[in-house]
């Protein structure tokens, strides 16, 4: 049984989380928001849509190829009478379990439990995945519409006391039921759920709870849809062609049709993408252009504008601490991190607090060279943090001989992926892809691979969606359309969503190096979801604690610039020529370079997520005192650098507002484990299929199924060191 959160979908996958959707009507339905009392339950009642089965993709199972949904016939006007139906089915589903005289036990309890809901997954997958990856007007009202609704209906289950006494009753009598150990947990992590969604609450609280869920949940999509909006609306016209020094031929053509695009023929437009940082700042001699850029950046969803998000988010941080609260819990932090592999607020906050100061101190070091390159050039300004990629690419190219622009004629899309992406998978794993066009795609630029295992049998479909659009929200994620389950006799279905920046039609896809990074790290948790084999959904692939999941992603990573892939992809994209040695060289080289940047960029940004969540309600602050709480937060940690802002802000970061509310400091806390693994694979030969079974077999493949800490020690057969990091990100000489 999954609850759906509407909003971001982050990096990651369908994680089973709380969430919420929708209410309104049509012509054909109607939704009651009105509440019927049964005892002392509310009980949300969702009349019939009045919709054929066969009128409607979604009411069956589709006969694709492993469940793939079907895009050619899913329209807009089908989601909501599925999304009524689904509910009215799940409820159906729901009150058959609770209306058993027998006693309860897992086989009559948790597993009908656990296959609920089947339809209401198959609308809200397609809805929430393509309401990231390809939204319109329709998607983006429903998504408020529909928000309400599926809030309650959430809550009606998850308060339902005769369907918590029943898993209770199995809860209680687990020592002696004989399950196996899967099994087992799958009742203790059902138990916890119905806890922790207020389950044992008073009559009053449900109330409150149910009424603080409600109001999250619009919250929740209006900051999305704002952050998308105002990106979007938020490009920069240029004027002039000269203004873009530095742009290639190819980057200004593009500037040139997104500028009649919007109807600004003769003049270019710069899209933004939803950090605070902008690519085109390593690009563009030109100073007030890029200053221009990243003020425009910074102060989006704070302007006071159509799309100002401080209320949104100060409103939003108290309701989240108010529902902590009233479930037991000192904060909201506290809240989640109950669920997660660092499990306390003050471990957390003690990995931060360690990894700040020498983080900042690296990135005081590197903005000194920065200021000593302004002065040999001449310049008379003091560093600005509209200055700091542009010049950062000077001291790159002065101290390794090399720019990025060198790169990027080596490093073409295709060969990125079969070169590079594939042909690492198939060298440790064994597995192959073979790219299909008879399944059909909601986007014209997705592409479909079929993955095939070792054995020859299917593992899985991939699909990668690798361009920017104005329809898709920035950033990087992966999601599951089909969850890999042997209960319910799945293979996976998975998504990669990348923001590459479309080149003009006939010219070829040419990518930044870190561009490539990012689609190495996404498909590390496509493989976590395709390598996934374990008996039920609820464990399958990326659903692991949120300070866990990026672990497997980022191991990924290093098959980037491992020599022999690097060479195998790094070809010239015109001549077939393998990148020259001393660039490939330099390439790895300058590995550490600008670790100071990155480190203490995103940790400013895991800094404010954490203190924001660690508020008691009467804390919070106001819209209006938002960003001066930011700019407090950072100079107590001592993190504060006026020529270095946050790599997200707080009325732009997206990630809090999704599945990383005070969980954004996961991915350095999964990049412990993942530094570790790499020194592992390392020290034992490096790429081999001996290698990769091991990972797979000890981790990979077992999701959720068993602590994830577990997981790491079966695969480690130790603990996690946090020296390798260090070493990595150039930490380790700051350290006392």
């Amino acid at each position: 049984m999954k609850f759906y959160q509407l909003g971001s979908q982050l990096a990651l996958a369908c994680t089973a989380v709380l969430l919420s959707a929708c209410s309104g009507n049509d012509e054909n339905a109607t939704a009651s928001n009105g509440e019927q009392t049964d005892g002392k339950e509310t009980v949300v009642m969702v009349e019939p849509t009045g919709m054929r089965v066969d009128d409607n993709p979604f009411f069956t199972v589709s006969e694709l190829d492993l469940q793939y949904p079907r895009f050619d016939l899913i329209r807009n006007e089908h989601y909501r009478p599925a999304f009524l139906e689904g509910m009215k089915q799940h409820l159906a589903e729901i009150s058959e379990i609770t209306s058993q005289t027998a006693l309860p036990t897992f086989a009559n309890t948790i597993v009908p439990l656990e296959i609920s809901g089947q339809l209401l997954n198959r609308v809200a997958t397609v809805f929430f995945s393509l309401g990231s990856a390809h939204t319109n007007d329709s998607i983006q009202k429903l998504e408020i519409e529909i928000s309400p609704l599926l809030s309650a209906h959430n809550d009606s289950i998850l308060f339902n006391s005769a369907l918590f006494a029943r898993v209770k009753a199995v809860y209680d009598s687990l020592d002696n039921a004989g399950l196996d150990s899967e099994s087992a947990r799958l009742v203790v992590e059902t138990y916890k759920d119905f806890i922790r969604a207020g389950a044992i609450l008073n009559v009053d609280g449900k109330e409150k709870l149910r009424a603080i869920n409600n109001e999250l949940a619009e919250l929740g999509t209006v900051f999305d849809q704002n952050v998308l909006k105002e990106v979007n609306e938020s490009a920069i016209t240029v004027d002039n062609r000269e203004d873009l020094a530095g742009f290639s031929d190819a980057q200004i053509e593009g500037a040139s049709e997104a500028a009649e695009a919007r109807g600004l023929s003769g003049k270019f437009v710069i899209p933004l993408l939803n950090t605070s940082g902008q690519p085109a700042l390593s690009e563009l001699a030109n100073r007030e252009l890029r200053q221009h850029i990243l003020e425009t950046s910074l102060g989006r969803g704070s302007s006071g504008g159509a799309y100002d998000n401080t209320r949104v988010l100060s409103r939003t941080a108290r309701l989240r601490a108010e529902r902590a609260q009233l479930l037991g819990y000192p904060n909201h932090a506290a809240y989640v991190l109950e669920e997660q592999t660092a499990q306390t607020v003050e471990a957390v906050n003690l990995r931060l607090a360690t990894l700040t100061p020498p983080a900042i101190a690296n990135a005081r070091r590197e903005a000194e060279e920065l200021q000593t390159m302004i002065r040999q050039e001449g310049g008379d300004f003091k560093l600005a943090a509209w200055d700091w990629a542009w010049y950062s690419e000077k001291v790159r190219q002065a101290q390794f001989s090399f720019d990025e622009a060198r790169l990027t004629p080596f490093l073409e899309l295709d060969n990125v992926l079969h070169k590079g992406v594939f042909y690492a998978a198939s060298q440790i794993y064994g597995i192959t892809f073979a790219e299909r066009n008879d399944l059909p795609v909601y986007q014209e630029d997705v592409r479909v691979f079929d993955v095939t295992d070792v054995d020859g049998t299917r593992l899985a479909i991939y699909i990668l969606d690798p361009f920017a659009r104005s329809s898709k929200r920035g950033g990087a994620w992966m999601n599951e359309y089909v969850a890999q389950s042997t209960l319910m006799e799945t293979r996976t279905v998975v998504a990669n969503h990348l923001n590459i920046p479309r080149p003009p039609d006939g010219e070829p896809v040419l990518m930044k190096f870190d561009e490539v990074i990012t689609l190495f790290h996404e498909f590390g948790h496509a493989l976590h979801g395709m390598f996934s084999n374990v008996t039920y959904t609820t464990f399958s692939g990326t659903n692991v604690p949120s300070d866990f999941v990026e672990y497997p992603s980022q191991v990924n990573e290093m098959w980037a610039v491992w020599p022999e892939v690097l060479r195998n992809y790094a070809v010239h994209h015109e001549t077939g020529e393998p990148m020259p040695a001393e660039l490939l060289d330099k390439v790895l080289a300058s590995r550490k370079f600008g670790q100071g940047f990155a480190t203490s960029e995103y940790l400013m940004a895991a800094l404010t997520d954490m203190a924001l969540h660690t508020l008691q309600p009467e804390e919070v602050p106001s819209a209006e005192q938002l960003m001066q709480f930011e700019a407090d937060t950072l100079s107590a940690a001592g993190a504060r650098m006026d020529a270095l802002p946050p790599r997200y802000r707080l009325p732009y970061f997206s990630h809090i507002m999704g599945g990383y509310a005070a969980g954004y400091y996961a991915y350095i806390w999964s990049e412990v484990l993942d530094a570790d693994t790499v020194s592992w694979f390392r020290e034992n030969g490096g790429m081999s299929r001996e290698n990769g079974q091991h990972f797979r077999e000890t981790l990979l493949s077992r999701g959720g199924s068993e602590d994830a800490m577990a997981l790491f020690m079966a695969f480690r057969s130790r603990e996690p060191d946090i020296a390798s990091l260090l070493e990595r990100r150039g930490l380790d000489s700051g350290m006392q």
